[in-house]
């Protein structure tokens, strides 16, 4: 069944390696249907790959390989709820070993430029609880590139 509501995402021409790597590093993701350009289109010839379907954690995208006329931007991301460090460090790790690049507060970008949020519980949770907590937390997180679990769950301490 089709899904009424599925991200699509624009790639320069390598919306499949990027459907295979989310595929083998997210739980819940997985490739499931390439097809094919008819015929010539302005940035690629019959034949070429054109739209990857998958699901990441669950979530149903589109991959176009447009060309390079339309870039990622920040305005989009995937934000990945995780447990612990250690899901947090498998994924953040994955993601930036594979030519991504790591940015400030749970931020990191892939090798094609998507963003992705990559956020403990424990920092989502004390946001919620408000307060000075919230205000403790906020401000350990804001010099960190990956997030520290720990140093996150001192903070709600005080």
């Amino acid at each position: 069944m089709t899904p009424k509501n599925t991200i699509c995402l624009w790639y320069d021409k390598d919306a499949l390696d990027a459907a295979h790597f989310y595929a083998a590093t997210f739980p819940d993701s997985v490739v499931t249907a390439v097809h094919k350009a008819p015929a010539d289109y302005p940035s690629g010839k019959k034949g070429d790959v054109l739209t990857v379907e998958f699901t990441v954690l669950g979530i149903p995208c589109i991959g176009l390989n447009g060309g390079p006329e339309f870039k990622h931007s920040e305005a989009f991301s995937f934000q990945v709820a995780t447990e612990d460090q250690e899901e947090t460090d498998r994924y953040w790790n994955a993601i930036v070993s594979n030519g991504g690049e790591e940015s400030q507060c749970g931020w990191c970008k892939d090798r094609w430029g998507l963003s992705w949020q990559i956020t403990p519980r424990v920092l989502t949770e004390a946001f919620a609880a408000g307060g000075d907590e919230a205000r403790r937390v906020f401000e350990a997180m804001m010099p960190m590139r990956k997030i520290d679990v720990a140093a996150i769950e001192v903070a709600r301490r005080g």
